[in-house]
């Protein structure tokens, strides 16, 4: 008997332990680690080479212009400058975490002006910059603008490698005494696995978490000076993430996104000729019926009312009705 009940066991953690690998994702896919970001930035510049589609007379354009010819030494006569072949824009980008000086960048240009096309500009030499003011990469180039025909929006457009990072982003992760992981969705549960899991993997108590989104990790004795290892094995856990019971409709698009967890209490449906009933119950003399048992997970009523030919927009309505009764246990959100 003790031995059938140990096969039992394993039977069972198998099944389980395949159930949770199943659904697992890897760490560095559900979590982030604190000062791993990236960096947005934003420039101002002028467009050139246009085929007369620039902003013309423009005030701020036309003070950007001169004051370039001053820098490359030619004194414009008049103050003003006015051409349809130029135009003001606003170029941004971001800088990748750990971004090194010569590495290339994409960068988008949008007009700010009443120019109608970028089409066939190039952008002059620009400075970009972070929300601290300093200057970490310099754009130029030929702009490129995607689709083609009246469906082409032609006032904005990107550089692909446009901008090269002149500063290097200062991060020193190799010797850190302790880390921080910030779970992209918060969850106690799934801060409480992804401690064990990390602890198991690390063979001590060096993973801790401090709320339902923040994992504090302390760096082994063995991983001294090896920050990068340290995170290198971290991220490629396996952590079977948990959510909370939610339904999410589109009523614009009729589109219903169903959570596994969400599940419905007994409760009777009513909407036209159609007739569901959750719960004990008996088919009646209605047009259209349908019995489930009691404690269905939506998905089943969901294909209970497919098969009646209920159509998105009445599907939707009854989700809400459920919702408001009470019968359904799980967050209803409403795009």
């Amino acid at each position: 008997m003790n031995r059938f009940f140990q096969i039992l066991v394993i039977v069972a953690l198998f099944i389980l332990g395949y159930y949770e690998g199943a659904n697992a994702a890897r760490l560095k896919d559900i979590a982030s680690i604190r000062g791993v970001r990236e960096n947005q930035l934003i420039g101002y510049g002028i467009v050139v080479g246009l085929k007369g589609t620039g902003d013309g007379k423009n005030e701020f354009m036309s003070k950007s212009v001169v004051r370039m010819f001053d820098k490359l030494g030619m004194k414009l006569d008049s103050p003003e400058f006015s051409s349809k072949n130029v135009a003001a824009v606003i170029i941004t980008g971001t800088m990748p975490a750990f971004g090194k000086a010569g590495n290339p960048i994409d960068i988008t240009v949008s007009a700010i002006g009443d120019a109608s096309s970028l089409a066939g500009g190039t952008l002059l030499q620009a400075p970009l910059r972070a929300a601290n003011e300093q200057v970490y990469a310099v754009a130029q180039g030929s702009i490129v603008i995607g689709g083609d025909g009246k469906d082409q929006h032609g006032t904005s457009g990107r550089i692909p490698n446009g901008a090269i990072i002149e500063r290097d982003m200062t991060a020193d992760f190799a010797t850190r005494k302790m880390y921080r992981l910030t779970l992209i969705n918060p969850d106690f549960t799934t801060a409480a696995r992804t401690v064990l899991t990390i602890n198991k993997e690390l063979g001590g108590h060096y993973a801790s978490a401090k709320d339902a989104g923040t994992i504090d990790i302390i760096t082994p004795f063995a991983y001294e000076n090896r920050g990068v290892e340290l995170l290198a094995t971290i991220e490629s856990i396996d952590i079977n993430p948990d959510m909370k019971a939610r339904v999410v409709v589109n009523e614009k698009t009729g589109t219903i996104v169903i959570g596994d967890k969400v599940k419905i209490s007994r409760v009777a449906i009513s909407h036209g000729a159609l007739s569901v009933k959750v719960g004990d119950g008996k088919k009646g003399g209605e047009e259209k019926v349908a019995v489930l048992e009691s404690g269905v997970s939506v998905g089943e009523l969901v294909q209970a009312l497919n098969k009646l030919g209920v159509s998105p927009k009445d599907l939707i309505t009854i989700l809400q009705s459920i919702k408001s009764a009470g019968a359904l246990h799980g967050e209803l959100e409403v795009l």
